[in-house]
């Protein structure tokens, strides 16, 4: 039975690049999987797996398939349409790794990814996919890739209070945000309750 595989790459892992001017899309673009060596997790992805676990993602976004990411990751393959924030426009090899391009979309976790991409927050990709383990070696087989997701690394969580503070002190809800960003640094659970409360701010700046 196929696993449920995720792995983790950190904004300067991933060599991220942000994309995009004022007025116009907000892309991300790096690494979404790495091949050839032993990750965190203990997993080996064989070049030749990865390469044509993203030929195939690859044909169907230019089928005309929409390959949706999210922020954060659900405990399945199913994409969340709630919590969607960007789409895959295209992917590649380059050497042993697997590079996408993500355009950040004017959802409410979007706006959320955009938000603290422009205010400098350094944030992470994470692949999503199924495939073998051999408990031996830690070697993937039959490697599918059904997304890409957008994740808080470690350094993440420290840069919620220069995200928010400026910006949010005078707002709505908004001393109520920055406390829970200080609180949120060292626990997981505040950390999703706080990006519930910022999809309520962003919907409080629309009205």
């Amino acid at each position: 039975m196929a696993l449920l595989l995720r792995e983790n790459l950190t904004f300067d892992a991933a060599q991220i690049i942000v994309e995009g001017t004022e007025g116009k899309d907000l892309y991300m673009k790096g690494i979404c999987i790495q091949g050839g060596v032993k990750n965190a997790n203990e997993r080996v992805y064989p070049v030749n797996e990865i390469e044509r676990a993203v030929t195939t993602l690859n044909e169907q976004i230019t089928s005309g398939y929409s390959v949706l990411g999210e922020v954060d990751h659900p405990d399945d393959l199913k994409v969340n349409l709630d919590r969607v924030s960007h789409m895959i426009t295209s992917m590649w090899m380059d050497g042993p790794n697997g590079f996408g391009k993500l355009k950040i979309l004017p959802t409410p976790m979007g706006q959320l990814v955009k938000t603290m991409l422009e205010s400098g927050v350094k944030l992470g990709v994470s692949s999503r996919g199924s495939g073998n383990v051999d408990d031996r070696t830690g070697h993937v087989s039959d490697f599918e890739i059904v997304t890409v997701d957008v994740v808080a690394q470690p350094s993440a969580p420290n840069a919620y209070p220069k995200a928010i503070y400026e910006s949010l002190m005078n707002m709505k809800h908004g001393h109520r945000l920055h406390g829970l960003a200080k609180e949120a640094v060292a626990d997981n659970k505040v950390q999703r309750y706080l990006k519930s409360e910022i999809v309520k701010l962003i919907k409080d700046l629309k009205i």
